[in-house]
């Protein structure tokens, strides 16, 4: 009885003991910083589209003051 026992115990203790697997918490630990990483690139990538829609914007008042310019200089003066 005692032998039984003791088997049981032991198999019980190394079924527990392999069941607590660390590499399930590495990987996830591995997912959060990939999903921080991630995040990290998407805010730059954002703040890029932003600095070139600001160009985009400050390009077309240019254009409009140089079609400005151009339409007073075609004109005829009247002096």
């Amino acid at each position: 009885m005692r032998k039984t026992l003791a088997i049981a115990l032991m198999l019980t203790a190394s079924l527990g003991l392999a069941a607590c697997d660390k590499k399930s918490e590495d990987k996830a630990q591995d997912a959060n910083q990939h999903a921080e990483q991630a995040q990290q690139k998407m805010n730059e990538a954002q703040d890029k589209v932003n600095e070139a829609a600001k160009e985009n914007a400050e390009a077309a008042k240019d254009q409009v003051e140089s079609n400005k310019a151009a339409a007073e200089e075609g004109a005829p003066k009247t002096n």
